[in-house]
């Protein structure tokens, strides 16, 4: 079973950017199409951004299209959610996400595993 932890959230002003990490052990990090959540206050958590195992195909939430990265180092067993031009609505908590489907899982039940998350907060 796949285990995720995620670091480099943090405190930062709207218009910064930010980038968070996802560290993987214990599975084949490769096999696994991955992906990113957050969930914000009082709010349901929603799909960010997807990548395929080889990295080739990538998915975004309408609401962080053109300012958020995602991109996978296979290599290292790590993924990366590389956010610009942050805004006060990007403050949540940002999951890491595994999933055995083949390709982009743009639905959260489709992943298999989450990591604990990491604190995003941006002040206007």
């Amino acid at each position: 079973q796949v285990q995720l932890v995620e670091s480099g959230g943090g405190w930062v002003q709207t218009g910064d950017s930010l980038r968070v990490s996802c560290a993987s052990s214990g599975g084949t990090f490769s096999s696994y199409g991955m992906g990113w959540s957050r969930q914000a206050p009082g709010k349901e958590r929603e799909f960010v951004a997807g990548i395929s195992q080889n990295g080739v195909t990538v998915r975004y939430a309408d609401s962080v299209k053109g300012r958020f990265t995602i991109s996978r180092v296979n290599a290292n067993n790590t993924l990366i959610l590389y956010m610009d031009n942050l805004l006060p609505e990007d403050t949540a908590v940002y999951f890491c996400g595994a999933s055995r489907w083949l390709g982009v899982s743009t639905q959260l039940q489709r992943y298999d595993t989450w990591g604990q998350g990491t604190q995003v907060t941006v002040s206007s």
